[in-house]
Order: structure tokens, then sequence, then C-alpha cells
């Protein structure tokens, strides 16, 4: 799953664009058997419906506790691998806050402060649908990055709903990018600011995400957020 991520080359581009694709991290198989999780309500403890919110249009479902083990090894692992680059950017940012190495570490960190809901998630949009560009924060406790996996095919299962990110730089315009994902692809990006080096030292820069409108079809995506909500 995780094993075979040049993260090397993961951490480089992060740094430099605050976002990396994370080619084929599930399988199709895996993906099949998570999107087929949605129908199951037994999962999840809250399903939210986008538009009653202001969030855009599509709906979709937080797990409950215990996670899925597809979604909790992916949830660690990943956390794992990330947590160097987090406190780097902490650092670089003077952000007090560290992060411990072990996820599970962290997320006593989150229930202590409050944060006791997890925030995994899976995403359900249908022709029409688009998700607002946002930031997904849930408390005091902030983990810097998160992942979006792709659980579609792209051009066969949807058509549209590209992956978006804006950035602002301190006195310039916003730059978007849209992230090219296949399906099983993950994106991992900054939750909501990163560093970038200046000529006067770093400094933050603020990002945010969302999906485009979807065309035609159904697109399936699973969120992993490392920090939980209050």
């Amino acid at each position: 799953m995780t094993a075979a991520i040049d993260w090397q080359a993961t951490i480089a581009s992060l740094d430099e664009q605050g976002w990396a694709v994370l080619p084929r991290l599930l399988s199709a198989d895996e993906c099949t058997e998570t999107v087929a999780l949605y129908s199951d309500p037994s999962h999840f403890r809250k399903h939210v419906v986008m538009g009653r919110h202001g969030y855009g249009e599509g709906e979709y479902r937080y797990f409950a506790y215990q996670l899925p083990p597809l979604v909790a090894r992916l949830r660690r692992s990943l956390y794992a691998a990330l947590a160097p680059l987090a406190n780097r950017w902490h650092e670089r940012l003077a952000i007090e806050t560290r992060f411990p190495a072990d996820h599970a570490d962290f997320i006593a960190n989150c229930h202590a402060a409050g944060q006791t809901k997890p925030t995994p998630l899976l995403l359900q949009y249908r022709a029409g649908d688009y998700n607002c560009l946002h930031q997904d924060i849930y408390g005091p406790q902030i983990f810097p990055l998160q992942v979006a996996t792709l659980l579609s095919t792209p051009g066969t299962d949807f058509e549209g709903g590209e992956f978006v990110l804006t950035e602002q730089r301190p006195r310039r315009q916003s730059r978007a990018g849209v992230v090219p994902l296949g399906r099983g692809d993950a994106v991992v990006f900054a939750v909501n600011s990163r560093p970038v080096r200046g000529s006067r030292g770093d400094h933050r820069v603020i990002l945010r995400h969302g999906v485009s409108t979807i065309r035609a079809g159904q697109r399936h995506t699973l969120g992993i957020i490392f920090h939980d909500a209050a």
C-alpha cells in the first residue's frame, strides 16, 4: 500500500508546491470494496448533504470508530511517513506544536483537547455536484497534511470533477491548480497553510481545496484527515 511510495519525491513535491500525487495507493479491488461501504450506515457516524450547508452539492459520510481496517491502516501508515515533514513545516513557520511519530499518540492529544470524533470520510458526487473551496479544520489540534484518494475512473465512471487547489501568497493574486488523478491514485496536500522560502526567510502560504462540477456519472473519494473533530 504505502511501501511502494517514493517518499523522497513526494516530500520534495510537497515542499515545492504543497501537494503530491501518490500513484496507485489503492488497488482496483480496494477501491471497489471501499465504495461499497457507503451503502452501509453502520460504518458511519454522520451523513452530510452538502447543499444544506452551503458547502456545494453532493454528500459525504464520516466514518465511525472503529474505522474499517483499510482506512485505519492508511491513516496510521501515511501519518508516520508525513509526521517528520509536518514537524519541519511547523519549525519553519515558528509554530510550537510538534507531532509524535505514532498516530495513536497524536490521536490521544486530539482527544485530550476534546477532539474525539473521527474525520476520515467517503464522498459521493453525481452529475451537477461540486465541492466549494475549503479547509478541513476541526479544532485546535491540526495536522497540516491530508490525503484524498479517487475511487472512481475518470472518463468511465464520471466526467469533470477535477480536484482543485488554490494558493494565496502574500501580496499576490491566488493561483489555482488542477491535480490529475486516476482510479486508486491519491493526492496528499496541505490542510490550510505551508511554508514558502522568500528573500527574507519563510512565509506562510494559505491553501484551499475543492472539486469542480461533475458533468456526468458518479464519483467517489476517500478522504483521510489525521486529526479528529471536536
